[in-house]
């Protein structure tokens, strides 16, 4: 975007992102790193779009993750959405998070998600040979969207005759999460909230009367297990099994969709996959750097926080974390708009980073390596039938379609 700032630079926010960003973010990104790699969003927000920035603020001290301040005005003090987003994992700083995530940890550990591949072999081959009777396949509803939450359900044995809703509940809560959720959004994440801890409240008193297996079933786990003398309360388990299925589901789904468009649309690197599988896992790598599932998270300043590029962050300071930006910093990875499924070293930073990377991360591997790898086996000619409808979320990045012609 050459040496002088873009005119739409001054005014640039999350809320009213100009026209084609939703498309493809990178160049605005590109511009914000060289101009404004701070950019001030208002006047208590800011937005990092340089990797050494981001993972500074990661790993500082005084980046709380806690979002009663923000959240409070958003979705209204003790609202549904207000106590599920304040109450799980992902959004606590110690000690709550701190106890949740060595019981997760506990659940997720190698030996558990190496009991789950075979599982998720099945489920792949099984949605691969359901595609292959259909006249026109869509990869998102078909497929990517199916896998995550049969994985999650499997974890906290959820009956599968009743996991219909959990893929409509996830979305109606996490799009909440936008940097400007409509009323509309608003109202169907508060239902989706009430009805999913109706149904969890069920289903954890018939576990806590008839518990399962604590090494394959993490409910039961979640039930029973204590960390230092504490256990969880019961508000704490029911939005901790909420963000399980949120976040499984999200990223997930996200990740095998993003990458499978990025590999038909980039046809030497999936011909790479095709030709040498034992790429899959570093491919998995650079398709959540390429395009991260999750583009932004954020943090609170409880104290000046002093940043790589020089700025500095004053105490109070809303963060916005450009994940996807700083994964396609040419600082951090040569040639970020290329992609090489064999890019090595390659420390994105799709899960996170530090004490708040992703409890699940390892499980979301599997899944995507698996999905991928058995359908370019099995359909190594798949390519685009259509248009692709990209979901025009800002926060995550994912297609609502994605209509393929299988090989």
């Amino acid at each position: 975007m050459g040496q002088v700032p873009p005119a739409w630079l001054a005014d640039f926010t999350l809320t009213s992102p100009p026209t084609g960003f939703v498309d493809n973010p990178y160049p605005f990104y590109a511009a914000l790193r060289q101009h404004a790699p701070v950019h001030r969003l208002n006047a208590n927000a800011v937005l990092l779009t340089r990797y050494d920035d981001v993972i500074a603020v990661y790993r500082h001290p005084a980046a709380s993750s806690d979002k009663q301040r923000e959240f409070a005005p958003k979705f209204g003090d003790g609202s549904p959405l207000f106590e599920h987003h304040t109450t799980s994992l992902v959004f606590n700083d110690a000690p709550l998070h701190t106890r949740v995530r060595r019981l997760l940890m506990g659940a997720l550990n190698q030996r558990a998600i190496a009991r789950m591949e075979a599982g998720v072999v099945a489920l792949v081959d099984g949605l691969l040979e359901r595609m292959a009777g259909l006249a026109a396949p869509d990869l998102i509803e078909d497929f990517a969207a199916r896998i995550p939450v049969e994985v999650i359900g499997n974890l906290l044995d959820v009956p599968h005759a009743e996991r219909g809703p959990l893929q409509g509940w996830s979305l109606a809560i996490l799009s909440a999460l936008e940097p400007a959720p409509s009323p509309e959004v608003l109202s169907r994440g508060h239902a989706a909230v009430r009805d999913f801890l109706a149904y969890l409240r069920e289903l954890v008193a018939l576990r806590r009367a008839q518990p399962g297996d604590p090494e394959v079933d993490v409910l039961t786990r979640l039930i029973q297990g204590e960390v230092n003398g504490e256990r969880l309360t019961e508000t704490e388990l029911l939005h901790n099994c909420i963000f399980l299925l949120n976040a499984g589901h999200e990223t997930t789904t996200n990740l095998i969709g993003n990458g499978l468009h990025a590999l038909m649309t980039r046809r030497d690197q999936l011909q790479r996959l095709v030709d040498d599988p034992s790429l899959l896992s570093s491919a998995v790598e650079e398709l959540l750097r390429f395009e991260s599932p999750l583009q932004l998270n954020n943090r609170l300043a409880t104290a000046p926080i002093e940043l790589p590029s020089g700025a500095a962050v004053r105490e109070g300071t809303f963060i916005t974390l450009g994940v996807g930006a700083a994964n396609h910093d040419p600082a951090a990875f040569p040639q970020p708009q290329r992609l090489d499924v064999a890019r090595k070293p390659n420390l994105q930073i799709a899960f996170g980073h530090s004490a708040h990377a992703c409890a699940g991360m390892n499980v979301a591997r599997l899944e995507a390596r698996i999905a991928i790898g058995r359908l370019l086996v099995r359909f190594p000619g798949i390519d685009l039938a259509g248009a692709p409808e990209r979901d025009p979320r800002v926060r995550f990045r994912g297609f609502r379609r994605l209509p393929v012609r299988l090989g």
